[in-house]
C-alpha cells in the first residue's frame, strides 16, 4: 500500500512540477513524461484505493488471476515510465549541459523540467519495486 500512495504523490508532484513549467508542450519527451506520469497516477491511484479497503476489511484480494492482471499492466506503465523518462531526462541534459539552451532562453522552465524528470525517476523507482513484488507474489502461487 505505501508503494502504491507514493507512486501516486511521485507522479502527481511530476506533473505539477512540468505544468509549473513554460513550454513543455513544445517538446515531445516533455509531453511523454507528462503522459506517462498521468497514466502511472491513474494506474496506482486505484489500485492504493483497493490496498486500504482490503486492509481495512480484512479482505484477501490476491486470487492469482487478479494479480496476473495487475502484475502485466505493471509492468507495461513501468516500461512506459521508464522510457519517458530517460527521454525526457535526455533532452533535460541536452539543454541546460550540452547546449546552454536554458542561459539563452531564460524564460524556459528548465529548473522544472529536472525536478520533474527526477520526480519521474523516483515514481519509476517505485514502480519497479511494485512490479518486482507482485511478480514474486504471482510466482509463489505456483
Amino acid at each position: 500500500m505505501a508503494l502504491r500512495v507514493s507512486q501516486c504523490v511521485f507522479a502527481a508532484a511530476s506533473v505539477f512540477a512540468m505544468f509549473s513549467a513554460y513550454g513543455f508542450s513544445n517538446y515531445s519527451a516533455y509531453f511523454y513524461l507528462n503522459f506517462a506520469s498521468v497514466l502511472q497516477f491513474l494506474w496506482s491511484l486505484p489500485l492504493a484505493c483497493l490496498d486500504i479497503f482490503s486492509l481495512r476489511n480484512e479482505k484477501d484480494l490476491q486470487a492469482p488471476a487478479r494479480l496476473l492482471l495487475i502484475v502485466i499492466i505493471d509492468w507495461a506503465v513501468a516500461v512506459l515510465m521508464f522510457s519517458g523518462v530517460c527521454a525526457a531526462a535526455c533532452l533535460t541534459i541536452f539543454f541546460m549541459k550540452d547546449v546552454n539552451f536554458c542561459e539563452g532562453f531564460s524564460w524556459l522552465g528548465c529548473n522544472q523540467f529536472a525536478l520533474s524528470v527526477t520526480l519521474a525517476f523516483i515514481t519509476w523507482s517505485l514502480q519497479a519495486a511494485s512490479s518486482f513484488s507482485g511478480l514474486w507474489l504471482l510466482v509463489s502461487f505456483f
